[in-house]
This record gives structure tokens, C-alpha cells and sequence, in this order.
């Protein structure tokens, strides 16, 4: 009934037109209503069913994947269209072996004169076994009472050699290979190995790598002064925890926690070592932000000042000589002395700019924060409305919001203060719109309040507009929850990180991470660390001039 329907076509007597833009929306406010509690009223059902020993209601996938519903990508708006070009790989392919292929004689006339050759690549392989009986001497000395005997080579430690043990990481890790299947990999070629000694070799292999992850990750937080992190939901034992990830264009790193508060975040930026507590002028500043009373805040400057302490002195200090405090209270005293003494200590690197999406735990950690316009997107992208009129409304400013988001991009290859301006008033004219839909105009306004979060790149013009690079670290890490349903012990849990973390890395440096694990687990250690590319690559990087450290 409604459909072509346009209120701005209505001649507004006596405020006619406002009556009926106040009555669409009306009709959006109901309608979402009724769609929140039909799928109520349906858990309700579905768990009726379950406590009487039925089942609820199957979820059923469609044949074909729907255009709308669930579907928040912007990669179709954000992406520019480029030309692509198919590339020849054959320059690149190592040749083994040549054969020379002659054409039957007898189907050679008498006058075929031989005109060069035609060649073609064929790739291939072999897999097949390198199984080696070792006879180690060995020698006795009489005068001595002792024996000598050969050691085997670096690696071959075990009954199983470097190649086999590098290939069951490289499989489990960055294949998302389960041990089950790795073992009938293994056994079809011809190797008897039984499922526990290839999680053995998984966990002793990886877990002399954990130095090498915090190389890595402290490599990486010099390399750039800004960072970017997300997180992501991991099973440990049955028991909920989330992975951090923390990444730039050079390194990801990994790091499994029991919670993704603020003072989790701050640890894990801390190079996830324990947490240190400071009063100082930060930590007073902090307070006052968060709304800590004049009265708390007073009675807490009678505790050392300048003076670094641990959690547990920390916390005795407060509960012996601090006032009475709340929880929330008590978790904001925390996270001011904590983020105050990662500021000023000088033994790891300070990040001074974090670009994520608009979750509080990432806020007032870093001296600047910059947000995320995919996920500032993805909440116009959420917005489903009933009516014809507000689908075109919000179409139409979904068309202007990518329309600037592009221009930020064309900024950043060549800035200008004038630009900086522009672009700058820009912003406020369009997120300043009053379109008439309820719903699309509270969004407006929640967008226009982060105006400094998402125009950091104005001054700063070399970062990412988007989080995707720790969303899509966080997606690599996902297949292998999926299949292998997570690790049963925290140990367990650590190996998982540093196992994504050389994969990831290795992968971003243009590293082949067989040789690399290969490498490291025969001791040959002739490639050069992770750490150490991540070095090589950005060298003293002229990106630090651009930042001074400066409190949150």
C-alpha cells in the first residue's frame, strides 16, 4: 500500500506532513517490536519443547544465499573496482628435471626439418619416504671406564626427523590439519606414527618457538607507532575465553585471555606481562574522566606517588590505607594506576595510536584512538526498515557515507591542509542530516559524536582506514576452532598462539613457513628470525616523527 509512497510530495497544511513522517516512523518502531518478540516468543517455544524432551525449531539454511538478512559486508561499497590482469606463473616455478619429447617417426614425413622446441611446465610432486638407519659408532676407554657413541644429527631427536616434524606443524597450523588426519596423511606415505607422538611433536616443537612470538611482537610494536587489535571468542577446556590479536603490516600476534576488559587489553599491549601500578598526574586525570568522586580521589592522594608496584602491593595498599570503594569504582582505581604506569615506563614499546572498532574496552589506553569506518558502516548496513520510502532513504545515505569514505582514501595518497579542511566540514554537513527516519537519524547523530575517533587519519594519513587486517587475523584462527573445537589446557592454548603467530607473520614478511619451520626445528638457524625481517623491512621507521608521546 505504501510503495512509491513519498511524504515530501504532500502539501504540508496545518503540519500535515510532520504528522505522517512521525506516523511512518511509528510504524518502523512497532514492526521492530514485533519482530523482537516473534523471535521470543520462539526461543520461549523452542525451550518449552526441549524441557518436555522435544525439540525445537530446526534451523533450516536456505538453498541459496540471501541477499539481505544477515549479510553486513561492505567490501562491495569499500572496494574501488581494479583491472585484473591474469599473470604467467611459469617464471616463477622452480624446474626440476627437463625431458625431451621427440615426435614418432613414423609419422614424419621425409622432408620435416627439426624447428627448436615447444615447451610446457608441468607441476608435480613426490611424496615419499627418507627413512634412515643411523650407525653411530662408538668407542671405550679402558683408563676411563666410559663409553664414546656418535650423536645424531641436529633435529633427528626421537625417531622422527626434521622434515616429518616440521610438516606436521606446518599442517596443523597453517593448514587447519586435525592430528587424526595428520596421522593418516603420515601413514598413507608409508610412516607409522602414532596420534600422541604427533601432539608431542606439536607441543615441544611450538613451544620452544614462545621466545621467538615475543621477538616478534615486540619487533612489531617498534616497527609502527600504531597498532591494530580486535578480538575473538575461543573455547579452552569447555570454558569461554577470547583471543586478542594484535597486528600492523607487518606481524599478528595472538594472545588468549580469560577476558577482554581494559586492564586485559592493557596487559596484552604491556608485551602480556603482569601489570604494574602508579599515582601520578595521569592516574588522577584518569579518574576524574571516569567519574570518580572529588571525595574518592582526594582520599586516595595519600597513597605513594611515583612509585611503581605490583598488583598484589597495589591492592594491599588500597584495601590497608585507601577509602571504601565499589566495584566499578575499584575496577576504575585499577585501570588509572595501571594504564599511568604503562605510560611512563621506558623498558617495552608505548603504543601510541590503536586503531580497533568502538568497543570500550579499547578506550583511554592510548594517547590517540582511531576507529574503524567499516564498522561504523556495518551499523547503517544493520538497519532494516519496513518501508519503501526509508529502504531508498537509507540507500541514498549509505551512497554518500562510501562517497566520503573514498575521499579519505584519495587524502591519504596526497594530503593537504586544505584538503584536511574540506573534508573536515564535509563531515559535519553530512553527518549533521536530518533525513526524517527515526532510526537512520539516531544513528547519524551516534556517528557525528565520534567525529575526532574517525577522522584521525586526517592527521595522521598513513594509517588504515578500517580494522579489517585484525578482523581478518581474527577469521584465520577461527577454521581451526571450528574443526579442532579448541585447546583442553591452557598450555595448550599458549601453543595455539604461537603457532598462528608464525603463520600469520611469516606470511605478511613473504616468508615460506615450511623452510622457516624447518629451519628452526633441524637447528640449523640460517634464516634470519622473524623478528629480525620485521627489522630489515621498516628499519628506523620515519612514522615515529609524526607521533609524540603524550598521555591518553
Amino acid at each position: 500500500m505504501l510503495e512509491g509512497f513519498n511524504p515530501d510530495t504532500i502539501k504540508d497544511l496545518d503540519g500535515a506532513r510532520e504528522a505522517i513522517s512521525r506516523l511512518l516512523n511509528l510504524v518502523e518502531a512497532l514492526k521492530a517490536q514485533v519482530d523482537q518478540l516473534q523471535a521470543e516468543n520462539q526461543s520461549l517455544r523452542d525451550e518449552n519443547n526441549r524441557l518436555k524432551g522435544e525439540q525445537g525449531q530446526p534451523a533450516i539454511k536456505a538453498n541459496k544465499k540471501k541477499t539481505g538478512g544477515d549479510n553486513y559486508s561492505s567490501e562491495k561499497e569499500r572496494r574501488s573496482r581494479k583491472r585484473r590482469r591474469k599473470q604467467s606463473k611459469n617464471d616463477k616455478i622452480k624446474i626440476d628435471r627437463e625431458q625431451v619429447l621427440d615426435v614418432e617417426p613414423d609419422i614424419l614425413p621425409e622432408d620435416a626439418e627439426f624447428k627448436g622446441y615447444d615447451e610446457v611446465v608441468v607441476q608435480d610432486i613426490k611424496i615419499k619416504t627418507d627413512n634412515v638407519c643411523f650407525r653411530k659408532k662408538k668407542y671405550h676407554s679402558p683408563s676411563q671406564g666410559q663409553t664414546y657413541t656418535a650423536s645424531l644429527p641436529l633435529g633427528y631427536e626421537g625417531q622422527f626427523g626434521p622434515m616429518i616434524k616440521s610438516w606436521i606443524i606446518v599442517l596443523y597450523f597453517a593448514m587447519n590439519v586435525t592430528e587424526p588426519k595428520i596421522v593418516a596423511f603420515l601413514q598413507t606415505v608409508g610412516i607409522y606414527i602414532s596420534a600422541g607422538k604427533v601432539s608431542e611433536i606439536i607441543h615441544s616443537q611450538t613451544g620452544q618457538m614462545h621466545a621467538e612470538k615475543t621477538d616478534i611482537y615486540e619487533a612489531g610494536l617498534r616497527s609502527t607507532p600504531w597498532q591494530q587489535i580486535d578480538d575473538t571468542g575461543r573455547r579452552v577446556n569447555g570454558q569461554n575465553c577470547y583471543t586478542h590479536i594484535v597486528c600492523n603490516p607487518f606481524y599478528t600476534v595472538y594472545f588468549t585471555k580469560p577476558r577482554k576488559d581494559r586492564l586485559t587489553v592493557l596487559q596484552i599491549l604491556w608485551g602480556d606481562r603482569p601489570l604494574s601500578f602508579c599515582l601520578n598526574e595521569l592516574t588522577f586525570a584518569y579518574w576524574e574522566q571516569c567519574g570518580l568522586s572529588k571525595s574518592k580521589r582526594e582520599a586516595l592522594t595519600h597513597l605513594p606517588q611515583e612509585q611503581r608496584l605490583t598488583q598484589p602491593e597495589f591492592e594491599t595498599l588500597l584495601k590497608e590505607h585507601g577509602p571504601e570503594l565499589g566495584l566499578q569504582q575499584y575496577k576504575w582505581v585499577l585501570e588509572g594506576a595501571a594504564i599511568a604506569a604503562y605510560h611512563t615506563q621506558e623498558e617495552f614499546p608505548i603504543v601510541l595510536l590503536l586503531l580497533c572498532d568502538d568497543a570500550r574496552q579499547f578506550k583511554r589506553i592510548t594517547e590517540i584512538l582511531a576507529l574503524c569506518w567499516v564498522h561504523e558502516g556495518r551499523h547503517y548496513k544493520k538497519l532494516t526498515p519496513a518501508l519503501e520510502y526509508h529502504v531508498q532513504i537509507v540507500d541514498q545515505f549509505l551512497t554518500k557515507f562510501w562517497a566520503f569514505y573514498h575521499q579519505l582514501n584519495l587524502y591519504q595518497l596526497d594530503p593537504s591542509p586544505a584538503d584536511k579542511e574540506r573534508l573536515t566540514d564535509e563531515f559535519d554537513q553530512l553527518f549533521s542530516t536530518v533525513t526524517g527516519y527515526q532510526y537512520l537519524d539516531q544513528q547519524i547523530t551516534k556517528t557525528n559524536a565520534k567525529k575526532n575517533e574517525l577522522l584521525v587519519v586526517l592527521e595522521h594519513p598513513h594509517i588504515p582506514l578500517h580494522n579489517n587486517a585484525a578482523e581478518l587475523g581474527a577469521r584465520q584462527q577461527k577454521p581451526k576452532q571450528n574443526i579442532s573445537f579448541g585447546p583442553r589446557t591452557q598450555n595448550g592454548s599458549k601453543i595455539w598462539d604461537t603457532g598462528l603467530t608464525l603463520v600469520a607473520t611469516a606470511y605478511k614478511l613473504g616468508v615460506n613457513i615450511f623452510d622457516y619451520i624447518l629451519d628452526r626445528v633441524s637447528g640449523a638457524y640460517q634464516m634470519p628470525s622473524l623478528a629480525t625481517l620485521i627489522e630489515i623491512k621498516t628499519g628506523k621507521s620515519q612514522l615515529e616523527q609524526t607521533f609524540q608521546s603524550k598521555p591518553p
